[in-house]
């Protein structure tokens, strides 16, 4: 059978901002417009999509934004994305416009919507970025790289606080349903401890404040605790470490901080390779498909295998992360 000549692709970014998204935008569009494919920008994630919010793009659509954080085409969530109506009217937007391709840059729920689409047969390629590196079926995601680096700026800046003062520092960084940035963050920042989503359960204060006491009394005058914001708690786990040592303690949310700033080098690389095989997916006839990142090479997947895939948190950071801290 004759492979369809791509004409018009359209891009959107969708879920929560992940720096890095600007740099896939940019390669998506100039990769795009190299192979005489014209690009339509897509406002708003499905949203914009939904409400046909879109406008064509060229070169200079994408001219210094790799330094950026954030997203140039704007996110939203969108809730009529997930009603059978929301997403006929989405399917029915993207044959109006005349689309060969949807490249989705997004997180899992992005995917899942995506998955919607093709059942009623849109075209959607994938990129992963999410800053919470949570998604199944690709050993990273844009945005990752930059939140650890802004959290270790963080934790580094409170350890010398903590130092001067001997106090001891308890930091909530992001991390809703799992941990990728709380063990980073630990290892990185020389945490002493670290609690994560994946451990249920709200922070075990018991636990804690027995390793700040063996801490004390091996020499140890101040003590930094990281906590994913999944476990919750934080403050509550502050006050009742001050309570029974006597030490200071202060409580730190970094909180939306860490989706923003300029990219890594890290994110600027992955985001740009992703958005060129996007783009090379679609030239080759690939349907329904992800971008991924895989022992060190990058691979298209198949959409609805690489939702079933699973993952877990390698604990074993997690061990060296303790056996470091003492």
């Amino acid at each position: 059978m004759e492979q369809k000549t791509i004409k018009k692709i359209g891009v959107l970014t969708s879920g929560g901002d992940a720096p890095g998204m600007n740099a896939a935008i940019r390669a998506v569009v100039r990769t795009a417009l190299y192979h005489d494919i014209s690009v339509i920008g897509i406002r708003k994630g499905y949203n914009g999509l939904i409400n046909g919010e879109i406008k064509e793009m060229y070169s200079k659509d994408v001219s210094n934004v790799m330094n950026l954080g954030g997203t140039i085409l704007h996110t939203a969530r969108c809730p009529e994305m997930m009603t059978e109506e929301g997403q006929n009217k989405a399917t029915a937007i993207y044959k109006i416009l005349g689309l060969d391709a949807l490249v989705v840059i997004g997180g899992d729920g992005s995917y899942r919507g995506m998955a919607e689409l093709a059942k009623r047969g849109v075209n959607c390629i994938g990129i992963p970025a999410t800053i919470d590196l949570d998604m199944n079926n690709t050993e990273y995601t844009i945005g990752f790289d930059t939140a650890v680096n802004t959290g270790m700026d963080a934790l580094n800046k409170l350890r010398d606080t903590s130092s001067s003062h001997e106090r001891c520092s308890v930091v909530e960084v992001m991390g809703r349903d799992a941990g990728y940035i709380a063990i980073w963050c630990g290892m990185v920042g020389g945490a002493e401890d670290v609690m994560f989503p994946e451990e249920k359960g709200e922070a075990d204060s018991a636990k804690v404040i027995q390793q700040i006491l063996e801490n004390r009394s091996i020499g140890k005058r101040h003590n930094l605790i990281v906590v994913a914001e999944g476990v919750g708690g934080t403050q509550k786990l502050a006050k009742e470490i001050q309570e029974i040592t006597g030490i200071q303690t202060r409580a730190t949310i970094l909180g939306h901080l860490q989706r923003g700033g300029s990219p890594t080098a890290v994110d600027r690389m992955h985001a740009s390779m992703m958005g060129y095989h996007a783009v090379k997916a679609i030239l080759a006839g690939e349907q329904n498909k992800v971008v991924a990142y895989n022992r060190g090479r990058y691979e298209i997947l198949d959409l609805e295998k690489a939702l079933q895939m699973e993952k877990t948190l390698d604990r074993e950071v997690y061990e060296v992360i303790k056996i470091l801290a003492i």
